[in-house]
């Protein structure tokens, strides 16, 4: 009986994408990391710039309940949304970067973090409390927007 050689083929895009980074980055190292980072912010601001004009305005609630509808709720929950805070806690990265490293997880959420900025406001903070990237057991992500003094 002739024996199968299984690869991982990617379920979605995110994955394939996700796929691609991690290879990059193996190869490349912490150099690559300013590369991937500036890429993922363009894409961030333009999912950013997209979602801004389909929404009826660009408080943090109402950019953070769109976000929302894009990924799983079995996977992903939302801890709080109000106009000045999004925080949510996620059991699986989409991107794939479970057990890989923090700095590359905080690269990756350049897309999402640019996504706000862009939506919402420029002043809009991103808090990696925890994350599967670096083994912890779920990730723990805050957006905040800081009031004006």
């Amino acid at each position: 009986m002739e024996e199968k050689n299984i690869e991982k083929l990617p379920s979605n895009p995110i994955e394939a994408q996700g796929m691609l980074i991690k290879a990059f980055y193996e190869k490349f190292g912490k150099e690559s990391l300013p590369i991937i980072k500036e890429i993922l912010k363009k894409q961030g601001r333009a999912l950013g710039l997209k979602i801004k004009n389909k929404l009826p305005d660009n408080k943090l609630s109402t950019v953070a309940k769109a976000f929302s509808k894009s990924y799983d709720p079995q996977l992903i929950k939302v801890i709080a949304i109000a106009d000045d805070i999004f925080q949510i806690q996620g059991t699986k990265c989409p991107f794939g970067l479970e057990n890989t490293a923090r700095e590359l997880c905080e690269t990756v959420m350049e897309i999402d973090h640019e996504y706000f900025r862009t939506a919402v406001n420029d002043k809009i903070t991103l808090n990696i409390i925890k994350t599967v990237a670096e083994g912890d057991n779920c990730c723990d992500t805050v957006y905040e927007l800081k009031k004006r003094l």
